[in-house]
């Protein structure tokens, strides 16, 4: 097990290599110029080179790219043309936020989902089986900023429960900083309930026809211990790569949702580094993104082990 995830945590050099160069490549092609966002409307030629030179935007593109990997082997993901701040201190500072609401959703969205996916693969083609599904379609349907506008209007506008906008920290206290999230938790777990409960209603259906269930009914157990111990326990390798893989979508979700509720986390942090042009926040962003995303992907592996034993590396 351990060679293999050294192995795995190997690979993601080529990978994290190819994603450099690209979002590198990229960020260079799309238009717009950092200098000319920071100079002003009113800046003469004269001025906006003067910022090229010293953010080094003035040398040829290959030359910034080996700068700028020269920096990442040297553990340092540059410095924000816009502020000056390393890119480092900046992700630090605007972790904590995004962290406590995508543990939020990952929770909520897995003790909400799974139960309702095992409900409905046990009632299914009942009422209550139709009824999650139709949740389940009108969830995917639903953008996520659309639920978060819908969500601040009735609770926070009409009901005043809690607040529109704005992110508490545990400073402020325990109920503040939990009020805070609701919301936004909300939102950005919608789309991953409906995606996590249909994945579980179609796996569950597809063990509850094996013939160890049939077993296991023949020995006389109990609907609900069939479920939980023989069923669910089978059907959890789909589930887990769902989970997994939901995550990613969460990671889209936490840039809108965090600009809908102003929340200031990284998903906002990568707003205003686009609409900025500040390439090296853009870059770093995305890079630790990718391997997030990348370290998610091995944790999904390793816990097949963990749920079905058939499964050695």
């Amino acid at each position: 097990m351990l060679s293999f995830i050294a192995r795995r945590l190997f690979a993601t050099l080529p990978i994290m290599a190819v994603v450099a160069m690209v979002v590198f490549a990229i960020l260079r092609m799309t238009p717009g110029d950092p200098a000319a966002i920071i100079a002003g409307d009113t800046a003469t030629a004269e001025q906006l080179e003067l910022i090229r030179q010293s953010m080094g935007l003035d040398q040829p593109i290959y030359m910034q790219f080996l700068i700028w990997v020269q920096q990442l082997l040297q553990g340092d993901l540059g410095v924000s043309l816009l502020s000056g701040v390393p890119v480092a201190e900046m992700v630090a500072h605007r972790m904590g936020p995004s962290l406590a609401l995508t543990a939020a959703t990952i929770v909520l969205s897995v003790v909400i989902a799974i139960p309702l996916g095992v409900v409905a693969a046990w009632q299914q083609g009942k009422l209550l089986d139709r009824g999650v599904m139709a949740l389940s379609v009108l969830g995917f349907s639903l953008p996520v900023f659309v639920t978060g506008y819908l969500l601040i209007l009735v609770f926070a506008i009409e009901m005043k429960w809690f607040p529109v906008q704005g992110y508490k920290s545990l400073s402020a206290g325990w109920w503040e900083f939990a009020k805070s999230l609701v919301l936004p938790t909300l939102a950005l777990s919608t789309i991953y309930i409906a995606l996590i409960a249909r994945i579980t209603r179609t796996s569950i259906i597809e063990v509850m026809g094996e013939d160890f269930i049939r077993t296991a009914r023949a020995k006389g157990l109990k609907e609900r211990m069939v479920l939980l111990r023989h069923a669910l326990r089978n059907a959890a390798v789909p589930i887990i790569t769902i989970i997994g893989v939901g995550i990613g979508l969460l990671i889209g979700g936490v840039v809108v949702t965090e600009s809908v509720f102003n929340f200031p986390g990284l998903g906002r942090l990568v707003v205003e580094a686009v609409l900025a042009r500040d390439y090296p926040v853009i870059q770093g962003l995305i890079l630790l993104f990718s391997f997030i995303y990348i370290v998610i992907n091995l944790v999904v592996d390793v816990m097949y082990t963990v749920f079905d034993p058939r499964i050695r590396y």
